[in-house]
């Protein structure tokens, strides 16, 4: 789905991050209205993350590597992936995967070997329906439910706070760059694959973000889409990679595992 469409306050701001007490002014009661509990990034609250609410007394108790389902609604629900040398009770990165439209929260096999490779979980959850909510035209119960799922990984294990990073593909990429942008001191990197969508909250915090487009996309047109979104955000002050290649709406090998290095790379 091919949307270009800035919030007004991030397109018109300059995209500062705001102080804790402004925490979505515009939207906070839309937000309440619709009871959506949104990020919970407050100073009165638990910490600066959504998952800090959250037990970490409890982690560890699905420790062993593989996939394992997520267990919070059926039939929309998702997937846990725990990478192979996970050593329960030592903090591990934790990336949130989301799918393109009419996909669900699955682990491949070459997003598994990133994960192995740079000992991160991946938590890859279900969009309540056939893409994200925000494409929709709404923001409500895929925020929700990854918050939700989130605070349930720190539940099971020893997340990282530092090292929690957001990425997808297509309407998954597009939903990442937005809800990155939106909640920017959550999510410490961003990466999009393939993006159709910027349509953040509110701009918050100003993660680095890694940007991949095929030159001849036609489902997400790359001029109308990543030759825009990446000119912008670096006139806002943004940190961007961004790489173009010869193909298609697709996500190569390669060029996942060049974002995996570059994830690694700027958390050191």
């Amino acid at each position: 789905m091919l949307v270009l469409l800035l919030a007004p306050r991030f397109a018109g701001s300059g995209a500062t991050t705001s102080t804790p007490a402004s925490f979505l002014p515009a939207r906070r009661a839309e937000l309440r209205a619709s009871a959506v509990p949104a990020l919970d990034r407050t100073a009165k609250r638990i910490g600066k993350s959504p998952i800090a609410a959250a037990s970490s007394s409890q982690a560890g108790a699905l420790d062993a590597a593989g996939r394992y389902d997520l267990r919070i609604d059926s039939p929309r629900d998702g997937t846990v992936y725990i990478p192979t040398r996970y050593k329960p009770g030592t903090p591990a990165p934790l990336i949130v995967w989301l799918h393109g439209a009419g996909g669900s929260g699955q682990v491949s096999e070459a997003l598994a070997a990133q994960a192995d490779e740079c000992i991160c979980i991946v938590l890859a959850p279900n969009a309540r329906e056939w893409t994200w909510d925000a494409i929709l035209g709404h923001w409500g119960p895929d925020l929700e439910f990854i918050q939700t799922a989130m605070r349930q990984m720190v539940v099971r294990y020893q997340i990282d706070r530092e090292r929690v990073w957001i990425g997808g593909f297509s309407d998954g990429a597009s939903y990442s760059l937005s809800l990155g942008i939106s909640y920017g001191d959550v999510f410490r990197r961003v990466m999009a694959f393939s993006p159709g969508v910027m349509q953040p909250i509110e701009a918050n915090g100003k993660p680095p973000i890694f940007i991949s487009h095929g030159r001849q996309d036609a489902t997400m047109p790359i001029d109308a889409t990543s030759r825009t979104f990446v000119p912008r955000l670096k006139a806002l002050g943004y940190d961007v990679t961004y790489r173009e290649y010869e193909g298609r709406h697709q996500l190569p090998p390669e060029i996942l595992r060049e974002a995996f290095e570059w994830l690694q790379r700027s958390s050191q």
